[in-house]
C-alpha cells in the first residue's frame, strides 16, 4: 500500500504492543570517496525509471560509457567538498536519531537503503533478515513524489523483497508534502534565514531538483507537491517566493525556469539579496554544498547579489520528530 499521508498528529500513539516494526529510510545515496564516483554514476544511468538509453538491452552498456565520460568532471566537483558526498553519513545520523525517537513509543528497528550506492536495498534487507520484524515501513526521504525518486526506490524495494521476503505487511510512504511537522521545519529554516538580512529587502527563491518535462506530462505529481509545500509554508511565514529548478543534465526539455536563469533575471531587475531554499532536499549533499553554496553564490555575486541558503534539515531534532510522526501516522492508518 502506497499513499500520501493525511494531515494529523501521532504524538499520542502507543505502539508498545509486542509487535516489532522495521523502518527503512529510502534515499539516493552518494559516492563517499573518489573511486566510488564512476560506479555510482553507472548505477544511476542504469536505472530506466529515470532515464531510458535506447532499447533496454543497451541500457547498461551505454550507462557504462556515460559514467566513464562523466566521472572526471564529477570527481572534480566532489573534490570541492573533500572528495565524496556526506549524504551517507548524514542519513546514518538521521537513522540513529529516528531509532531513538521511535524506540520511545514501541519496538522499532530503523535501517537505511540507498538507491544508487551503499547500503543498497538488498544490503539493507539482508541486515534486517535475522530481526523479528512483523511489518516494514518504507519511508522515502523525498518529501515530493516523483517516479524518478520515491517511485524508483520503492520499486527497487519491492523487487528485492521478491528475492528476500521479510514476512508481514509492507507499508509504503512515498510523499509527505504537506505534513505539518515538515512544513513547520521548513518555515522555521526560512524565518531563520531571513533574519540574517536584518530589515533589508530579500527575494525568496525555492530551488528544487529539476525533472524532464515529459515526466510531468505523463502525470508525475512532483511539481504539484512542490507547490503544495510552498503554499503551506507561506501560510506560516507570510512571505511569498518563487520556484526554479536546478541540476539539469542531458539533452531533453527540463522544468523551467532554471535556477541560474532565475538568478540572472533577478540580478537584471536590481535584486540585491536572495535567500535560496533547497526545497526538495532534506540533507546536505553535492547539490546544496557545491551547486548552490558555491556555484550559484558566485553567479549571484557577479550581479551584485548577496545569496544565502537556508540550513539543511540533516538530523535537526524537529525534523526527526516530524519523521517519527510520519511513521506513527502511517501505522495508525493501517
Amino acid at each position: 500500500m502506497c499513499y500520501e499521508l493525511e494531515i494529523m498528529k501521532a504524538d499520542q500513539h502507543d505502539f508498545s504492543t509486542g509487535t516489532t516494526t522495521g523502518v527503512l529510510l529510502l534515499n539516493m545515496g552518494g559516492p563517499e570517496k573518489p573511486q566510488d564516483i564512476r560506479p555510482f554514476l553507472y548505477n544511476i544511468f542504469s536505472d530506466r525509471e529515470i532515464i531510458r538509453l535506447g532499447p533496454s538491452f543497451l541500457q547498461k552498456p551505454l550507462a557504462w560509457l556515460i559514467a566513464r565520460k562523466r566521472a572526471p568532471k564529477s570527481r572534480a566537483t566532489y573534490g570541492r567538498i573533500g572528495g565524496g558526498s556526506p549524504i551517507a553519513r548524514i542519513t546514518r545520523a538521521q537513522q540513529q536519531a529516528l531509532q531513538k525517537k521511535l524506540s520511545e513509543t514501541g519496538d522499532f528497528i530503523v535501517a537505511t537503503a540507498m538507491r544508487y550506492w551503499h547500503p543498497t536495498t538488498r544490503e539493507a534487507l539482508k541486515s534486517l533478515a535475522d530481526k523479528p520484524i512483523d511489518r516494514l515501513v518504507a519511508l522515502s526521504l523525498y518529501p515530493h513524489y516523483s517516479c524518478a525518486t520515491s517511485g524508483s526506490s520503492l520499486n527497487e524495494l519491492k523487487r528485492c523483497l521478491l528475492d528476500r521476503p521479510l514476512g508481514g505487511e509492507l507499508i509504503e510512504i512515498g510523499s509527505w508534502p504537506e505534513h505539518p511537522g515538515y512544513v513547520a521545519c521548513l518555515a522555521a529554516k526560512i524565518t531563520q534565514g531571513l533574519q540574517r538580512f536584518d530589515s533589508e529587502s530579500v527575494d525568496l527563491v525555492y530551488s528544487a531538483h529539476s525533472l524532464p518535462v515529459s515526466f510531468i506530462e505523463e502525470g508525475d505529481p512532483y511539481v504539484d507537491h512542490l507547490q503544495r509545500t510552498i503554499a503551506a509554508v507561506e501560510k506560516i511565514t507570510g512571505v511569498q517566493g518563487r520556484i526554479c529548478y536546478q541540476s539539469r543534465s542531458g539533452p531533453v526539455e527540463w522544468l523551467s525556469p532554471s535556477t541560474p536563469d532565475t538568478i540572472k533575471s533577478l540580478g537584471e531587475k536590481g535584486c540585491t539579496n536572495i535567500l535560496m531554499v533547497p526545497i526538495s532536499f532534506v540533507s546536505d549533499h553535492v547539490e546544496t554544498l557545491v551547486e548552490i553554496n558555491m556555484d550559484y553564490k558566485e553567479l549571484a555575486a557577479g550581479y551584485g547579489i548577496r545569496l544565502e541558503t537556508t540550513a539543511s534539515f540533516n538530523d535537526d531534532p524537529d525534523f526527526i520528530e516530524a519523521l517519527k510522526d510520519i511513521v506513527l501516522q502511517a501505522l495508525h492508518e493501517e
